[in-house]
């Protein structure tokens, strides 16, 4: 009797890998964008990050207290959620308003569909969403990089609003782009920055590349089609930042490549829809949203068929 087959619900076996782990890794991404954007926009940049970070950890402390759940702090998810959404401000965003959007991020998109791995949107742009639904003109209100050196805190246009109106010699240059010398949020302006920490998470397993590049990729070649400078579309906005942080969240994009595919295509397409056709200069929050919602259609239409099984006849 000392030898009994001992049986367990599953999982049988458990990865080394935890979600803290996962976070941590993230985290480390997210560095040289947040370097770049204290760099382009001030101290201030790093104060905006904070404010949200602390939302989204206080808000979650308090919420699982008062459902009387276990804290789910120490797993850092909560920070990860903070500095996606700093990184989708403006760098003169009143503080009190990227607190609120932390506390939306936390408690209204993750914990009241019961906290981390149950929520149906990314939590960072469904809150940055929101932000821009309630306060439009402070979420679209930016800043020339290098204005806290010069002082001369004129509001200035983003790339995409000037592609919008026609005012393509007033962009800067694709060097300009990709260094993240321009106007635009906090986090999405440095495209070398986002590609390193996109290099670090492939290497260190945490996303597969599929997503970032079939996203990217599908916005080239709609843009190219239709007639826009495709580099320049590839370059602006938030588009870097969103389909290597945000798209390929495991809780709201396919586990399949297929289904990754399928995924990313559409947030390509709706990206350059509204891009182009829209009333909104950008897309890329709006577009992952959506398929975001989408997401387990796709999983049932995407899912591998058990070996064996024999497809049941139509009735």
């Amino acid at each position: 009797m000392e030898n009994k087959l001992i049986v367990s619900s599953s999982p049988h076996l458990s990865g080394t890998v935890k979600t803290r782990n996962i976070m941590l890794d993230v985290i480390i991404a997210l560095i040289p964008a947040l370097i770049a954007s204290v760099v382009y926009f001030g101290v201030r940049a790093l104060i905006v990050v904070c404010v949200t970070v602390a939302s989204c950890v206080i808000a979650e402390y308090i919420c699982r207290k008062v459902m009387k759940r276990p804290v789910t702090i120490g797993d850092y998810s909560a920070v990860v959620t903070g500095m996606l959404l700093a990184f989708n401000l403006p760098v003169g965003i009143p503080l009190w308003i990227a607190a609120v959007g932390g506390v939306v991020a936390i408690v209204v998109v993750k914990q009241m569909f019961g906290g981390l791995g149950h929520n149906f949107a990314n939590p960072a742009i469904t809150a940055r969403i929101i932000l821009m639904t309630s306060f439009p003109v402070r979420m679209t209100t930016w800043v020339a990089p290098y204005s806290y050196i010069t002082l001369d805190t004129t509001a200035t246009a983003s790339p995409l609003a000037l592609i919008e109106s026609g005012n393509v010699a007033g962009l800067p240059t694709y060097t300009q782009m990709f260094l993240g010398e321009r106007a635009g949020c906090l986090g999405e302006t440095c495209i070398l920055a986002l590609i390193i920490g996109g290099v670090y998470l492939i290497a260190r397993k945490v996303i597969a590349p599929t997503i970032p590049v079939v996203f990217i990729g599908t916005v080239f070649i709609m843009t190219a089609l239709l007639g826009q400078d495709p580099l320049m579309q590839i370059l602006s906005g938030g588009l870097f930042l969103g389909a290597i942080f945000m798209a390929t969240d495991y809780v709201t994009s396919p586990l399949t490549t297929k289904g990754k595919v399928i995924y990313a295509i559409g947030c390509g397409v709706i990206t350059t829809l509204i891009r182009l056709f829209g009333s909104l200069p950008e897309g890329v929050s709006f577009s992952i949203l959506l398929m975001n919602i989408l997401t387990p259609h796709i999983e049932n239409l995407t899912a591998p068929k058990p070996f064996g099984t024999v497809k049941e006849a139509a009735k």
